[in-house]
């Protein structure tokens, strides 16, 4: 019974593949869509060639065509652009919340009388 949690526990972990690992697979599915002429099942099939998750390699051939201009879509430049702009805002928002505390807090010592 022991064994089976560990094999239940590996096998819900996420793999991480190499972004050669990915490009190859990319590479792959559009080199099969242009053999058969058709892309049902060029995903499904590459992804069991290599061992891969079929919805890894369907999200990354989604990306590639979305990067490549041929689908409509977020591109990978503009998602990273968004998130160094949602992480430069948090910093910004917490830098002004504590740059108003202390105005605040300086602002309480001038109104106290002095002795």
């Amino acid at each position: 019974m022991g064994s089976m949690g560990a094999e239940l526990r590996l096998a819900a972990t996420s793999r991480r593949y190499s972004p050669e690992q990915r490009e190859q697979a990319v590479r792959m599915v559009l080199a099969l869509r242009a053999e058969l002429g058709a892309s049902a099942g060029t995903v499904a099939r590459v992804a069991r060639q290599l061992g891969y998750g079929v919805e890894s390699v369907r999200k990354w051939v989604a990306q590639a065509e979305i990067d490549a201009g041929a689908r409509a879509g977020v591109t990978s430049a503009e998602s990273r652009e968004l998130k160094r702009l949602r992480q430069e805002n948090r910093e910004l928002r917490r830098a002004n919340e504590i740059l108003q505390r202390a105005a605040t807090f300086f602002g309480a010592e001038l109104d106290r009388p002095h002795r």
